[in-house]
């Protein structure tokens, strides 16, 4: 008996997993056909941009930082594969009107996610936030992938450096 319960646990996680990556690809494919905030936002006033040559991935990002560090706008623009684009709107969908040290922490935990494998960590973002985020873990699987993951991340910590 102990192992059929076993098995039983053993299928339904794995259906779980299986729905699960379903749900990320279905996030990552809606964010790439329907990109957020893609275009320059209005009165920008800290850019950067990004080029991976392996594969092609451009990514040029604006935001708007107010004196009192917070992100009122934020946008970006680029080209490349789905991965790249998703990454970049789940970004800017994810932190535009938000403040400068939050935004710094959630792309931190969102790079250690990549990297190492953990998890987001911060209880400010909402169970769907974090869901959508998360949903770029998968790329893990792929060493290749995961700069088209984290090119629109290390861009925005560049365009915070400096001003447009």
């Amino acid at each position: 008996m102990y192992y059929v319960n076993l098995l039983k646990s053993v299928r339904k996680y794995l259906r779980f997993k299986m729905e699960l990556k379903e749900l990320y690809q279905e996030i990552i494919l809606d964010h790439a056909k329907n990109p957020r905030n893609k275009g320059k936002c209005e009165g920008y006033n800290h850019d950067a941009k990004a080029h991976n040559p392996l594969c092609g991935d451009k990514v040029h990002i604006y935001l708007k930082l107010e004196k009192d560090k917070n992100i009122s706008g934020l946008s970006f623009e680029g080209e490349g594969c789905a991965i790249s684009l998703a990454s970049a709107s789940i970004l800017t969908d994810t932190l535009k009107g938000r403040d400068l040290q939050f935004s710094k922490k959630v792309t931190d935990d969102f790079l250690n996610m990549l990297k190492n494998k953990s998890k987001i960590t911060l209880n400010s973002l909402s169970e769907d936030q974090v869901t959508t985020i998360s949903s770029l873990s998968g790329v893990q699987e792929f060493p290749m992938r995961i700069k088209c993951a984290t090119m629109a991340w290390h861009t925005l910590l560049s365009a915070l450096e400096k001003k447009a």
